[in-house]
């Protein structure tokens, strides 16, 4: 019998070596080895709309199942230039500055790997949605990271604007935002174009959540898009998504809109990671795009009412509750529990108490950043936030 000869080498590349597996979708995982109520990861449990779903099985009775154009069916194209005249008073050109994905999340690798070179500097807010700096890794960039503040998570625009230098290639924001819930004011939105244009560098803007924002009296939230602030349009990447909009977070169909030379080499890079999205739920993202102002309008109520009885819930629990303006997560400060760190919290969380959250350490570059703050979701089915609620005021306080 012959013998393996043990390896001299390491064959794990330095870049997989700099980030660990997804912490959010970890924490999923918890939840259904210990029975948990999951308020971790952002999926619906409740169904999508009927009339998409049969969209999708139509297209696949009637044999859409095989590869559409590989940066997206003509159809699905027009549908988001559409979505996007209506919504933004924007023209896009379905031809040539739209790129379907394979969800946003591959939407945010492809752009950044077809526009950014070894060393240059990528700037993100944080906390951040936790893919974004892996993609920056692995696109042999050197992250840079800006604080956002709670309670309202605002930047400082000096330490901003110090970030900025002749190595920026580009900065990310996600509006409105994951984790935090910030949505961004036009003030600040107009902040930041100037120093990308006056430092030449790129914006890459995750939209995912742009239409699950929630009005306040005392302040007029409303989602602005980079590409409506002037002259970004020629140096912004909107990502965006099905997902979230229309509770199809499993059909991983995603797009990119950018100016033309840049949807170019996103389309190059985007063939060779994953060829296509799926075509027949392409096809029924038609449908979804085209949905009436009514459907966004009865998205926003449904969850501001999600968000207002997580907020309570989470309070009379015992939590500091930082309330979001848009998107459907949570942030909250533990301080009042005990706990050393958010990851002790959360394996507690969901082991005796029952409800799954993801620790704030994970939003971070430096986890002590993050070690009083643990983020729940309200994506969830009114029994689904009742048990969770009921679940936390078994939780002990100091």
């Amino acid at each position: 019998m012959t013998s393996l000869a043990a390896s001299t080498h390491n064959h794990i590349s330095r870049k997989a070596g700099r980030f660990t597996e997804s912490v959010i979708r970890e924490m999923t995982r918890e939840a259904l080895k210990h029975g948990a109520v999951n308020l971790s990861q952002g999926f619906p449990d409740f169904p999508a709309p009927e009339a998409i779903k049969r969209a999708a099985m139509e297209a696949i009775e009637t044999d859409i199942n095989q590869y559409t154009i590989t940066w997206g069916a003509r159809p699905f194209r027009e549908a988001i230039a559409e979505k996007t005249q209506l919504l933004l008073g924007l023209e896009v050109d379905p031809e040539t500055e739209i790129t379907v994905t394979c969800g946003s999340t591959e939407g945010m690798i492809a752009a950044m790997l077809a526009t950014v070179d070894p060393g240059e500097e990528v700037i993100i807010f944080e906390p951040f949605y936790e893919n974004y700096a892996p993609d920056a890794i692995l696109s042999d960039a050197r992250p840079r990271y800006i604080p956002l503040h709670p309670p309202h998570w605002s930047f400082d625009p000096e330490e901003l604007r110090a970030a900025f230098n002749q190595n920026t290639k580009a900065i990310i924001i996600c509006n409105p935002n994951n984790p935090t819930g910030k949505v961004f004011t036009r003030n600040e939105l107009e902040f930041i174009a100037a120093l990308c244009i006056e430092h030449d560098a790129l914006c890459f803007t995750d939209e995912i959540y742009e239409h699950i924002i929630y009005p306040r009296e005392a302040a007029h939230i409303e989602h602005i898009s980079m590409w409506q602030i002037e002259g970004m349009r020629e140096r912004t990447v909107v990502i965006n998504s099905l997902s979230k909009t229309y509770s199809v977070t499993g059909w991983r169909v995603g797009y990119c809109i950018a100016p033309p030379h840049i949807t170019s080499a996103i389309r190059r890079v985007h063939d060779f990671l994953t060829v296509g999205a799926a075509a027949p739920l392409q096809a029924a993202g038609v449908l979804a795009l085209r949905s009436p102002r009514n459907y966004y309008d009865q998205l926003q109520r449904d969850y501001a009412e999600r968000r207002k009885f997580l907020l309570g819930a989470l309070e009379q629990a015992g939590f500091v509750v930082f309330p979001p303006d848009g998107a459907y997560y949570v942030m909250t400060d533990i301080s009042r529990f005990g706990f050393t760190d958010d990851v002790e919290f959360t394996r507690y969380l969901v082991r005796e108490i029952g409800v799954a959250c993801v620790p704030g350490s994970s939003f971070y570059s430096d986890s002590q950043l993050g070690r009083q703050q643990v983020r729940f979701c309200f994506c969830k089915r009114d029994e689904t936030l009742r048990a969770a609620a009921e679940r936390l005021q078994k939780l002990p306080r100091i």
